[in-house]
């Protein structure tokens, strides 16, 4: 086998560099995955390392299952791919009982019953959505290194909100810690801090795991924190055969303590390291392609995006009356995908918070839509799901090897309800889509000639690696659980001042974090993305909304839409690619765009009339307590300043004024220009 071969030129240096630091930019679809496996591959087959002396770490179970299945294909099977978490807990379980003495401490998979006994103990009254959220702050304060009496001094330093006053919150960490102890119990941010300490304390053991582990890939390594930094460090031993995989316009867990600086300082850590920018979208049409690159274009780290698959539909715009005509709007359109042939599970709706998701749940469910709410029980767990798994186990140990794994797994789950016909909806419909989905993998491998045992044991394999299979079903998401997956077809709502940027995102990096969450959400899209808002919450309310201003400088003038429930609902489609009023050439960046020129071309404008609006604006910001480019951006005044529009018409034919900012300002702006036309 050639790992190298159907490799393009970037993924096959990154697959050739096996030795040293490597950092790997890998922007969203060019196939970093697939970079990195075939590169432990390649070392492996090589023998530039041993499998069992590689460490691939990732986020999550399922990831990490995905980069142990593409290895055992690659013919690598050896290789140790983990989450940090799991990969600590191996380590300090092992080696406890040597250096410690006695049992390993017990795992607790939620800091809830722990914390409601704490604030009891400190006689707080033990609301659980407040102890929720102070869960969150004491793993924040964990990962990045603070203890509890640090916690007031860093929340604030950090601007972050608690729930309860921050000293409370320090109170409340010190008891919970002192529990925690007491009882011999670790949390997920302990493993990795014990294991780092074990290490550190006990050179054996150091010593010991680094000869174990000689070769090291970290993915989404903008999404590592202090702590998990920490205990990689630790792990390298000084040492620097490390390949890092991120995309830092990809980092959207900052309130977690994740932090892009160690993606983007690597070259500073590492002098000496490779550097090889993944930018080919094997994922995209070059129509959401643009949009995405549109949207990081003032992105100090942005990486270009390159559409490597044929044209596809332009992105659609679409403003609704209230947030109701948004819903029904949305699901009316969900349905038309649908009759044109998209599978439901290749259909997302994707929003800022989770909340978003009622009315769509409600609008979904009035017009027959099936849907999947994503983030709420996971596929395994589910009632019907584990009974299937248990009678099945239960059917495998008297297994009959002449009777063929489809019917059998067909009969056995007819007979908790699995019917030959689709029920209508609700609970019926979610609970037969998920015995459906189980007899639709036992017909896959069915095919490739499995039987019974093995069909239970690629279950269980699943089940541990949350490896779900795809449900039939619409999903329901929000923007962060979103991360890492992709459809055919992608909604964005509620896209308002607001809620994209989020009302408490104050300052500019905070800012910043909401434009890449709407980068994430476009490049979910392969082939089909729209983009909505609504302009009031309910019908025939006050529509005092606006467009987010990252969708404003996207779309310009959006429709405005008839009150739900209109079965046709309008749309605006993006305009045709802009070119220059001055060299006729077509127009990339979305400066270019608002000036209507090329950054290189000439342009002739009054210089006192762009220095008043800059003043006017300084006003109008201070005014409305906004930050200047909020009213409008540099390149805005640069625009307006060129062409001097002398209407309202003129003043919306540049690129970033909508409806919404003619209102606000165009008269203003207006009656600037003609003070100066006269003037002159």
């Amino acid at each position: 086998m050639d790992v190298l071969s159907g490799l393009d030129p970037e993924q096959r240096a990154v697959a050739e560099t096996l030795r040293g630091p490597v950092c790997v930019l890998a922007g969203a679809g060019t196939g970093k995955t697939r970079a990195i496996t075939h590169r432990i591959a390649h070392a492996v087959r090589t023998g530039i390392a041993d499998a069992p002396s590689v460490l691939a770490v990732t986020f999550t179970t399922r990831a990490a299952g995905e980069l142990r299945h593409r290895l055992r294909e690659l013919g690598a099977p050896g290789v140790q791919a983990r989450t940090f978490h799991a990969a600590a807990l191996r380590q300090l379980t092992y080696f406890w009982p040597r250096v410690i003495g006695g049992d390993p401490p017990q795992v607790v998979e939620s800091k809830l019953p722990l914390l409601v006994e704490a604030a009891r103990m400190l006689r707080r009254n033990p609301d659980r959505a407040e102890l929720r959220d102070v869960a969150s702050e004491i793993e924040w304060a964990k990962v990045t290194q603070h203890a509890p009496d640090d916690y007031p001094a860093a929340a604030l330093k950090a601007r972050r909100t608690p729930p309860i006053p921050a000293e409370d919150v320090a109170r409340l960490f010190d008891q919970y810690e002192k529990l925690r102890r007491a009882r011999h119990l670790v949390d997920f941010e302990t493993i990795l801090e014990l294991t780092a300490a074990v290490m550190t304390e006990h050179r054996e053991v150091a010593n010991q795991i680094r000869s174990q582990y000689r070769y090291f890939v970290v993915d989404e390594y903008q999404d590592v924190n202090p702590l998990q930094k920490l205990l990689l460090d630790t792990w390298l031993g000084g040492r620097d055969d490390v390949c890092v995989v991120g995309d830092p316009n990809q980092t959207i867990y900052s309130f977690t303590g994740a932090s892009p600086h160690f993606l983007t300082g690597f070259g500073v850590e590492h002098p000496n390291a490779a550097v090889v920018k993944l930018v080919r979208d094997y994922r995209s049409t070059p129509e959401v392609v643009t949009l995405a690159n549109r949207v990081m274009a003032r992105s100090p780290h942005r990486l270009e995006l390159v559409a490597q698959r044929e044209r596809g539909p332009e992105p659609v715009f679409t403003e609704y009356d209230d947030e109701p005509a948004e819903a029904m709007g949305v699901a009316l359109r969900v349905k038309k995908l649908m009759a044109d042939g998209v599978p439901t599970r290749e259909i997302a709706v994707l929003f800022r918070v989770n909340a978003q998701s009622e009315a769509y749940e409600q609008a979904f469910s009035q017009a027959g839509v099936p849907y999947l709410l994503r983030g709420a029980e996971r596929f395994f767990e589910r009632p019907e799901v584990r009974q299937a798994v248990v009678l099945l186990r239960g059917a495998a140990r008297s297994a009959n090897d002449e009777e063929p794994l489809a019917p059998a797994v067909h009969a056995i789950l007819a007979g908790i309800g699995l019917t030959p016909e689709r029920p209508g909806g609700g609970a019926a419909r979610a609970k037969w889509e998920s015995l459906n989905a189980i007899a639709e993998l036992a017909e896959d491998l069915a095919a490739k000639g499995g039987d019974l045992p093995a069909f239970v044991a690629d279950l269980e394999r699943r089940a541990a690696e949350q490896h779900a299979p795809p449900v039939e079903g619409v999903t329901l998401a929000s923007l962060h659980a979103a991360k890492g997956l992709e459809w055919d077809a992608v909604f964005l709502v509620g896209l308002t001042e607001g809620m994209l940027p989020i009302v408490y995102a104050e300052t500019p990096d905070q800012i910043e974090e909401e434009r890449r969450l709407l980068y994430v959400g476009i490049t979910r899209a392969r082939v089909h993305l729209n983009l909505s808002w609504a302009l009031a919450r309910s019908p025939g309310g006050r529509r005092s909304r606006r467009p987010s201003r990252f969708v404003e400088s996207l779309a310009g003038t959006p429709a405005t839409q008839p009150s739900y429930p209109s079965p046709q609902p309008a749309r605006r489609s993006v305009a045709a690619p802009a070119t220059c009023r001055v060299c006729t050439r077509t127009l990339a960046t979305g400066p270019e765009q608002k000036l209507g020129r090329c950054a290189t071309c000439p342009a002739e404008y009054d210089e006192a009339l762009l220095e008043e609006l800059k003043a006017w604006r300084a006003e109008a910001a201070k005014e409305a307590k906004v930050p200047s480019y909020v009213v409008f951006t540099d390149v805005t005044l640069q625009a307006i300043a060129e062409r001097a529009p002398a209407t309202e018409e003129a003043l919306l034919a540049i690129a970033g004024i909508g409806r919404v900012k003619l209102e606000r300002y165009g008269q203003a702006v207006l009656s600037l220009v003609r003070s100066r036309l006269e003037a002159s």
